[in-house]
């Protein structure tokens, strides 16, 4: 692979964008919905991926500042996505289980989380505070990033570098595999993340080869996020199972849920096996030779 062939796309306009674009998502003086609010995260998972994927080749105190940056925006935004997750699921479930959620309907905990907050016209004290200080910290970041050299990344390191977060994304799998608890799924999940964002830069190199892959992973995480998403609400609900202890309905909805568990899982593992097996490396995938470069 020559000079030539060894194109990939630029690093600091598209941080830059991520930046620029979150902070625009936000308003003081609007409620964020849905959409704006997963946006805005997805944004910052990228955001977090770029900067994973420079860290051989910047500054420890640029790296830990803007990760920090985007670290938090995740943080905060999380707790206005939890309870309107919540409530699709339940609502996905009770699509499919209507009698299950008649025999629930006295579940102080399900209604409430069930229930449709009303629509308020401006944001809380809180939320505003909140809201001021993300696009306070992403105004301050895209500024930094916007005078920011970025124009000397070796494309060969950075290709060294995701090929270093495959093997890790390797490990996290075969961790997964071994031992199912959410907890090591979730950063299966969050690991996969950073990978499928890195490779979008790389998708001039191979484009066939790379969106197809790009699409696979999409699939993957999505499928572990419902899982995850499930796991989250039984944790939310406070549910152990102790015989004779829950009424039979609450036990149930329980099993309901792994039975969907379930059904995501076995939409992970086939396609992980391919992709993440052990011995596999990234260049068998990408078709690429990794010692080849500019």
């Amino acid at each position: 692979m020559n000079q030539e062939e060894f194109k990939i796309r630029d690093i600091k306009p598209a941080l830059y964008g991520y930046v620029r674009e979150a902070r625009s998502l936000l308003d003081p003086e609007v409620v964020p919905d849905e959409k704006k609010v997963h946006d805005l995260r997805v944004l910052m998972k990228k955001s977090r991926a770029v900067m994973k994927l420079i860290l051989e080749q910047t500054e420890k105190e640029f790296f830990d500042r803007e990760y920090s940056t985007f670290r938090k925006t995740g943080r905060i935004s999380a707790t206005w996505r939890e309870t309107s997750v919540h409530r699709k699921t339940l609502r996905d479930l009770k699509k499919k289980h209507p009698a299950l959620f008649v025999r629930l309907s006295d579940n102080e905990k399900i209604v409430q989380l069930m229930k449709k907050p009303e629509n308020a016209v401006t944001p809380s004290e809180k939320t505003r505070e909140d809201i001021d200080l993300i696009r306070e910290m992403l105004e301050k970041s895209a500024y930094r990033i916007r005078f920011r050299q970025m124009g000397n990344l070796d494309p060969m390191m950075l290709l060294k570098q995701l090929d270093s977060v495959y093997l890790q994304v390797s490990e996290y799998y075969i961790t997964a595999r071994n031992d199912l608890r959410p907890v090591r799924l979730h950063e299966f999940r969050k690991k996969t993340k950073d990978l499928l964002y890195q490779l979008w830069f790389f998708r001039p190199l191979k484009p066939g080869i790379v969106k197809s892959l790009e699409k696979k992973l999409t699939s993957l995480t999505d499928n572990l996020g419902n899982y995850n998403d499930l796991a989250v609400l039984l944790r939310e609900l406070d549910y152990r199972y102790e015989p004779g202890k829950n009424v039979p309905a609450l036990d149930e909805l329980a099993i309901v849920i792994r039975h969907e568990q379930d059904r995501y899982l076995s939409r992970v593992w086939p396609s992980s096996y391919r992709i993440f097996r052990p011995g596999r490396q990234l260049s068998e995938i990408l078709r690429l030779k990794m010692n080849d470069g500019p």
